[in-house]
């Protein structure tokens, strides 16, 4: 969970105009021909995100979903790059520059949310730069399929990990711990298991095209080699 101030965007007009108007920094459009998907699941070591008596902290659920994504990522022959594998403190600065290490990339970023009000619940995706929209769209759509789900929306924001990103990056809010349903809900590895499934097919279907995720991993790589462009054709 990270403090944010948002306005949210859901028209490619509204974007264009973010990209005009000087906010963006990415410097490299990525978001179509990425080889490499960085990962970051959001807190750890001495900063444990949220806290509540409903599930675990949020730097160890976070850590549990990344994982899992990466675990479904390789699966479908995509090579990733972890901010964090294990419970240590990363500056948010540290995060940034290993994202911007890579050369072609994506970096997503994975939390779950907090809020003074428990009745408060659904998930959020955020970017900055308008190359990142479309690919935080595919997330949010993917996540609202997720029964009795809620979804809070697309939005930007000036996190760390956006605001200072050279290649398309966004920032997953998967929940709200301070909700009991949902503490509970995320408190079942089937569920985190639900939650990482949806992310990882929104990233490779964005990449090679609708329904590849589901194909077999040989058809992505083969699909691949053939097209580096593949996903334009979707």
């Amino acid at each position: 969970m990270l403090r944010r101030k948002f306005v949210p965007i859901f028209f490619a007009s509204a974007a264009l105009l973010l990209c005009c108007g000087g906010c963006a920094t990415v410097t490299k459009n990525t978001s179509r021909t990425f080889d490499t998907v960085v990962l970051d699941p959001g807190h750890g070591g001495k900063d444990s995100g949220a806290v509540r008596r409903y599930s675990p902290a949020e730097k160890t659920l976070a850590l549990d979903v990344a994982l899992r994504v990466q675990r479904k990522l390789h699966e479908s022959q995509m090579r990733t790059v972890m901010t964090r594998d294990d419970d240590t403190f990363i500056p948010l600065d540290d995060r940034v520059a290993m994202g911007n290490a890579e050369k072609n990339s994506i970096f997503v970023s994975i939390h779950f949310n907090d809020a003074r009000r428990r009745a408060v619940r659904g998930f959020e995706t955020y970017y900055q730069s308008p190359y990142a929209q479309p690919l935080a769209v595919a997330i949010d759509r993917n996540l609202s399929t997720l029964p009795h789900s809620v979804n809070r929306g697309v939005r930007t924001a000036r996190f760390r990990v956006l605001r200072n990103a050279q290649y398309p990056s966004v920032l997953v809010e998967c929940g709200y711990l301070s909700n009991r349903g949902e503490g509970n809900e995320v408190s079942s590895p089937a569920y985190r298991d639900r939650l990482a499934d949806k992310i990882a097919e929104a990233i490779v279907d964005y990449r090679y095209g609708k329904g590849m995720y589901a194909r077999q991993p040989a058809v992505i790589a083969a699909r691949s080699a053939v097209d580096p462009f593949a996903a334009s054709f979707r």
